[in-house]
């Protein structure tokens, strides 16, 4: 019996969220009394996968097929199923993000295993086995039982800690059969963007809505971010109107971010927009609309003209960072 996650790399690296899931692993293999194992595939230098031991993984199984160089659902299922059934998972872990999403419905079929998406917490039972998760677009939370013999978990990002357990790591190499069948769906092709802080790894996020009234006034929210070593995203009616790129929409039909500070300016609030952030730490809204529901909902609120208190915070901020 053990703990599997698929510790997800980026052109053979890892990030945060990878340390987080695994310290959220971690935690529920010591509530079991069993090993916590990290999977990997892709080409990953071996003394990065020894970090993953930094966060508790006694054992890293290491798949490096050219098959899977590319992403795809049906081919990377079966490699992690085979990984499931070698090391008799009980639990398997993984984001909530994009590969985790499309990847842990397919296995749950194929293990025919209980799923609970996009889970906040350490289970509060593991006999039964119960985990809690956010419902009514973040309104209130639900705790839900898992009855099947395997269960799956995909967790919020910036939703646990980072816990440093250190453990004498095994690199095993795994080797899985892909067929062709498993890669029916091919990309046709992959655009990377660099350079930019991925906006559901971020820990601050300054965000922009309409009330910017065009994208030529986006550099005060650019500069603010570059400040405050920030990402930057938008609500949804700004990507429509393509102000911003589709990739920086965040809210319930957009990317589901959960930064320890979200800076939202100019958007009103709308639920949908609160569904997709209200994971963040502390959110601060700014808006000329002192009914703006999004006032409600923050920490924080600045009822005034973004067009003069963008300037203002960011010369502050500044100054802040100056020592002055």
């Amino acid at each position: 019996m053990s703990i599997l996650v698929y510790t997800e790399n980026w052109e053979g690296k890892f990030k945060k969220s990878t340390y987080e899931l695994l310290s959220y692993g971690n935690e529920i293999a010591k509530m079991m009394n069993t090993p916590l194992i990290a999977l990997t595939i892709g080409n990953v230098d071996d003394n990065e996968l020894k970090s993953l031991g930094n966060y508790g993984a006694e054992k890293v199984l290491k798949i490096s097929d050219p098959k899977l160089d590319v992403f795809t659902s049906k081919s990377y299922t079966k490699a992690i199923y085979e990984a499931a059934k070698a090391v008799d998972a009980k639990v398997v872990i993984f984001s909530n993000n994009v590969s985790g999403k499309a990847i842990s419905p397919r296995l749950t079929v194929k293990l025919d295993a209980a799923l609970a998406a996009g889970v906040m917490h350490l289970p509060t039972s593991t006999d039964p086995f119960l985990v809690r998760k956010r419902v009514y677009s973040g309104k209130g939370f639900a705790d839900y039982e898992l009855n099947a013999d395997i269960k799956i978990l995909t967790l919020n990002t910036n939703s646990f800690e980072v816990i440093e357990n250190h453990k004498d790591t095994v690199i095993e190499a795994f080797s899985v059969q892909i067929a062709d069948s498993d890669l029916s769906a091919k990309p046709l092709s992959v655009e990377k963007t660099s350079g930019k802080l991925l906006i559901t790894e971020a820990e601050i996020l300054v965000s922009g809505g309409r009330g910017l009234k065009g994208p030529e006034n986006w550099g005060m929210i650019e500069e603010m971010a570059e400040i405050l070593g920030a990402g930057t995203c938008c609500s949804r009616p700004v990507a429509d109107l393509e102000w911003r790129p589709h990739q920086e929409h965040v809210g319930q039909t957009g990317k589901v971010v959960a930064p320890n500070l979200y800076i939202a300016i100019g958007i009103s609030g709308a639920i949908q927009h609160l569904a997709g952030v209200n994971g963040s730490k502390v959110m601060v809204a700014i808006n000329t609309d002192p009914e703006a529901p999004f006032f409600e909902a923050a920490d924080y609120g600045i009822v005034g003209d973004a067009f003069k208190v963008v300037p203002a915070l960011n010369e502050a901020f500044r100054k802040f960072k100056q020592g002055s």
